[in-house]
């Protein structure tokens, strides 16, 4: 087995970009979990072979989430997530348990680390959260250099996994190969055969043509993440991509001797987008494709039609995975809340949350969410779960857009079953 490492993939400037640049919400999220001092920074830094996470005997070292990006032949790249200790009992404790709790909402794998002092009631609340937010997760037992896990113990541990691994981190020479071969028993289908954005759509040889607007919040001289995939997958799938603004759309349709299989349009442009492209050539938006890709089609389409539903001075949730400065014609700030609005005939009061942190959703009649092209799938569909429990509707930006436009039908035709 091979594990690929930062300072040692830097010398070769191609394979470090193939690998470190690939985007966090495509890789793999492992999160690794446990009481203090059962060996967690350990674990991370002795599969890595570097030191990432600070190591001490004392309790609570871990106070935040630590992050560390990697390529783990044969399974690619991931990201791994060092928490806190879920018994920490200092001062700021529960502060750092609730940080670690929140991980679980984007966690693919769950790595459970215990040693010979027991397992207990923190490993059981872990399990029940694993098995809750439907996480595969591995069982490690640590410091069988200094003493064995009981019997008793180890029967018990059996009977919630069958996927253990009794280990010493720290003098392992086989940790990183040992640890691999427990991952591929239960990593997701969704890594072992990476879904495609549009392979199940398109044909050899067609033609999609892709709306861009260049966006303002974009960074100078780049197009935005779902934009560069979408090409990419378009590639990859042996079609042709041709790309133009909205200015442009007209003339680029004019000018191809074939007709293209679809238009995929930037949400912000859909209303322009529409009225150019003639009804016969399907529609549909980045955004829509990202909904179908890292969430639910489904439960975003029913989230949209709730907003029928909406009532005068109701609140709006809208979340917005990465930080960025909000513009004059910001799409979440200003195009949504304007589009809802209007559409509802009637005033919202609208809400923001951005980054991982998703809060309590009792006082919200609605959530919309982004497009998540920063967000792994896991956490879409963790976020999904959550309202899905607690009967809240959510539905995404594109979505939202394309059914206040009045053109949601001919922007998810391309999906009916």
């Amino acid at each position: 087995m091979l594990i690929y490492h930062e300072q040692t993939l830097k010398s070769s400037y191609l394979l470090y970009n193939l690998i470190m640049k690939t985007p966090k919400s495509l890789r793999l999220h492992i999160s690794i979990f446990g009481r203090t001092n059962v060996g967690k920074s350990s674990f991370l830094n002795s599969v890595l072979s570097q030191n990432v996470s600070i190591v001490s005997d004392i309790k609570g070292t871990t106070t935040d989430v630590v992050e560390k990006s990697a390529e783990l032949f044969p399974i690619g790249p991931v990201t791994f997530l060092d928490t806190a200790g879920i018994d920490d009992d200092t001062k700021l404790g529960e502060a750092r348990k609730e940080k670690t709790l929140s991980v679980l909402e984007r966690t693919d794998i769950g790595v459970l680390i215990t040693d010979y002092n027991g397992f207990s009631e923190y490993e059981h609340d872990l399990i029940n959260n694993f098995n809750n937010f439907k996480i595969p997760y591995i069982v490690i037992i640590n410091k069988t250099d200094e003493s064995k896990i009981s019997e008793q113990k180890s029967e018990e541990i059996k009977n919630f996994t069958s996927h253990i691994l009794e280990t010493s981190v720290t003098s392992s020479k086989t940790l990183t190969d040992d640890f691999i071969s427990a991952l591929l028993k239960i990593v997701p289908d969704d890594f072992v055969n990476t879904p495609s954005i549009l392979g199940d759509k398109i044909n050899k040889s067609d033609i999609i043509v892709l709306v861009t607007p260049i966006d303002k919040e974009a960074p100078k001289g780049r197009l935005i993440l779902p934009q560069v995939q979408t090409i990419r997958d378009i590639l990859d799938n042996e079609c042709i991509s041709v790309v133009t603004q909205v200015e442009n759309l007209d003339f680029t349709l004019k000018s191809l001797k074939i007709k293209p299989k679809m238009i995929v349009t930037d949400s912000q442009a859909f209303k322009e987008v529409n009225e150019i492209v003639p009804k016969d050539i399907p529609l549909t938006s980045f955004s829509i494709l990202f909904a179908r890709l890292k969430g639910n089609l489904d439960s975003f389409i029913s989230g949209a039609n709730a907003i029928k539903n909406l009532k005068p001075n109701d609140k709006v949730l809208i979340l917005e995975s990465c930080t960025h400065h909000a513009i004059d014609d910001d799409i979440a700030r200003v195009k949504i809340p304007k589009l809802l609005q209007k559409k509802c005939g009637f005033e919202l009061n609208f809400e923001y949350k951005t980054g991982h942190d998703f809060p309590d959703i009792a006082p919200y009649k609605l959530i919309i969410h982004c497009g998540a092209c920063m967000t792994n799938k896991k956490e879409v569909l963790s976020r999904i779960m959550i309202c899905q429990k607690q009967n809240k509707p959510i539905t995404n930006y594109g979505i939202v857009i394309s059914y206040c436009l009045g053109i949601l039908d001919r922007a998810i035709k391309l999906f009916e079953k």
